[in-house]
């Protein structure tokens, strides 16, 4: 029994160590730990952007023109030629007020300064013959002009009774009705110029150095989202809030189809100190120990460098120094690249976690 035992343990130890020998002499083994050595990475061309410093701020719209409606008189409402949010051009009526009396004192001035005017006519002709003074013909110029005086005045006075659109614009909702009596503060609607819209936004004093109009600026609003509307700074405020210690920025934002209303709420970010740099994608920064670093490809190598961040933008980073435009960057596989001297190859890019 210890005999067959002691045997049979002999043996054991034998194929062992022949197993192990045949693993460490194995050539396809050796190909196998070589290729281990060997990852897998997705590079990109490090690429020249244009970037921006960006103040940030919030801001509330408001019409390139705008007033609420009211009549200069007061007197009863004949006709209403418009609908709620109908959009107007300049001088279009809108509501006729009761006129017939100055409708009949503008004819009477204009049938009176008819009649000046031809007497004036007849005078003229006696004082050419000879047959008249031109004293005369002076008191009859002095009719005329009275004349035509009092036919501008009837005509204000009925011009009174037509409201008008005073710009081209939007109308608002409409607050009277026909038949109604019209006083001098009865709201008969708002008139908004939306065309081109006017941002007003408060941003810190450390800004007003790098504020000057002709800036641009981009904004956004909850209600369109992704849409990005574009503008420039109009005017800079003379004078800083002592309060809050900011100051107040205008900027004009065309609106041709009309999707901003006056008062909706805006993020803006205004842009200011252009200039070209290296960037590569948010992917390819590894951050360790502080520090920023990327997997620079050279050949079929992998260089790790430290480099330096400047603005992030949404995908990519500006970086400000340590890296050259179209040196090649690893922006998939990197975390696996440990030890310098580690062999890389390039891999159709992947999805998902590294």
């Amino acid at each position: 029994m210890k005999s067959g035992g002691i045997i049979l343990g002999i043996l054991f130890l034998v194929l062992v160590g022949a197993s192990g020998w045949l693993l460490l002499t194995d050539p396809s083994n050796n190909q196998r730990q070589g290729r281990s050595n060997v990852v897998y990475v997705v590079s990109q061309a490090a690429e020249t952007r244009e970037f921006y410093d960006i103040i940030e701020a919030l801001g509330t719209a408001k019409a390139r023109e705008s007033v609420v409606l009211v009549s200069p008189v007061s007197d009863r409402v004949t006709s209403v030629f418009f609908e709620d949010g109908q959009i107007v051009k300049k001088g279009e009526l809108l509501v006729e007020l009761e006129n017939e009396e100055e409708t009949a004192q503008f004819q009477e001035a204009e049938a009176n300064l008819n009649e000046a005017t031809k007497q004036f006519s007849r005078v003229k002709n006696l004082v050419d013959s000879g047959n008249a003074s031109n004293a005369s013909l002076d008191a009859e110029r002095r009719k005329v002009e009275e004349a035509r005086f009092r036919v501008a005045a009837a005509k204000a006075r009925l011009n009174d009774r037509l409201i008008m659109a005073p710009f081209d614009g939007v109308l608002g909702l409409r607050q009277i009705s026909e038949g109604s009596f019209l006083s001098t503060n009865t709201t008969i609607t708002t008139i908004d110029a939306i065309d081109l819209v006017k941002l007003d936004f408060y941003v810190p004093e450390r800004f007003i150095a790098t504020l000057v109009p002709g800036q641009e600026v981009e904004a956004s609003v909850e209600a369109y989202e992704g849409r990005v509307f574009k503008g420039r700074v109009k005017t800079v405020d003379s004078r800083i809030d002592p309060v809050t210690r900011s100051v107040l920025i205008r900027a004009e934002i065309e609106n041709k189809d009309q999707a901003l209303r006056p008062g909706i709420l805006m993020t803006v970010d205004v842009l200011s100190s252009s200039r070209s740099a290296v960037s590569v994608p948010e992917e390819a920064i590894i951050p360790t120990g502080g520090k920023n670093y990327v997997f620079v490809v050279k050949g079929d190598e992998a260089e790790r460098r430290e480099v330096a961040l400047g603005v992030r933008r949404p995908g990519y980073v500006e970086i400000k120094n340590g890296l050259n435009a179209e040196e090649r960057v690893v922006v998939q596989g990197g975390f696996r690249l440990g030890n310098p001297g580690t062999k890389v190859k390039e891999a159709e890019p992947f999805k998902g976690r590294e």
